[in-house]
């Protein structure tokens, strides 16, 4: 690995190493594509919190957005970020065995 690939890693674990935003992540993989309003009463969350931590995932190109109408719709731009976080929850799992 290039120093500069294992800083492109870095900087997209960054990303993704807050709560909110893999759980949004979570939410849209498991609906298929969710607006702000419904990722916001999914997380518990106000819509302006969300819509910020949703832009942060479509500047990393993790998320696509459509419009309709007056609403956008959020999905996953890359089948990657779908396994990504089904290994991270693995790891996690498998983590949890090992220490009991």
């Amino acid at each position: 690995m290039s120093l500069e690939q294992a800083l492109e890693l870095v900087s997209l674990f960054k990303v993704l190493a807050n709560d909110t935003r893999l759980r949004l992540l979570h939410a849209i993989v498991r609906q298929g594509e969710m607006g702000v309003m419904e990722l916001a009463e999914a997380l518990g969350m106000k819509p302006q919190a969300v819509s910020n931590q949703l832009q942060r995932l479509l500047d990393r190109g993790i998320l696509g957005s459509r419009r309709a109408g007056i609403n956008i719709y959020y999905r996953i731009s890359d089948p990657c970020v779908i396994s990504l976080l089904d290994h991270g929850l693995c790891l996690s799992e498998d983590a949890k065995a090992r220490i009991k």
